[in-house]
């Protein structure tokens, strides 16, 4: 079964280093154009396909958009080991925006990111606070939409069905040191 790439590869319009950047569905801050509330973004897309390519040890990259999707799908392995050990939605609301503003992730040109040779690093400071604050604001959008799908159980504890990916690694990577 070949893995799933991202729909948004064929038009986009706005790169930084040779990483998408798509418009978002989001009330947060950042440099992404906004789309309207019906409107399906490639953070839709990242949780839509996150468990049938979480398995993928290798994945094609077919244009920028799979380079957002990457990032998002590690971002989202990320989200769910803090998740797993949140009682309550809304501490697991507390966290993800912990997660997405005050946690130092890496960057691609950065030596701790773990993909530095599908990516290209950001050639000016310019491009480099570009690019860090459209990860942040994917970061808060999907950890926002996240908690949202992880806590919408009957009893309120996180769903044991998405938690239980914690434990995967696409592209046997982490975008955390402490794995």
């Amino acid at each position: 079964m070949p893995a799933y790439h991202s729909k948004y590869n064929e038009n986009v319009e706005l790169s930084v280093g040779n990483m998408a950047l798509l418009p978002l569905r989001t009330a947060a801050k950042g440099p992404a154009p906004r789309l309207d509330a019906n409107t399906e973004d490639i953070i839709d897309e990242a949780l839509a396909y996150f468990k049938p390519n979480v398995f993928f040890r290798q994945y094609e990259i077919k244009g920028p958009a799979d380079r957002t999707l990457i990032y998002l799908i590690l971002y989202i392995t990320e989200c769910l080991k803090k998740l797993q050990r949140c009682p309550s939605k809304n501490q697991g609301v507390k966290d993800m925006n912990t997660l997405a503003l005050e946690t130092k992730l890496p960057i691609p040109g950065e030596s701790s990111f773990p993909l530095n040779g599908l990516y290209k690093a950001p050639s000016n400071p310019q491009e480099e606070e570009l690019m860090r604050s459209y990860l942040q604001q994917l970061r808060q959008e999907l950890g926002a939409r996240l908690v949202e799908i992880v806590f919408n159980t009957p009893d309120g504890a996180p769903s044991k069905w998405w938690v239980s990916f914690a434990k995967r690694r696409f592209m046997d990577k982490s975008l955390s040191q402490a794995n």
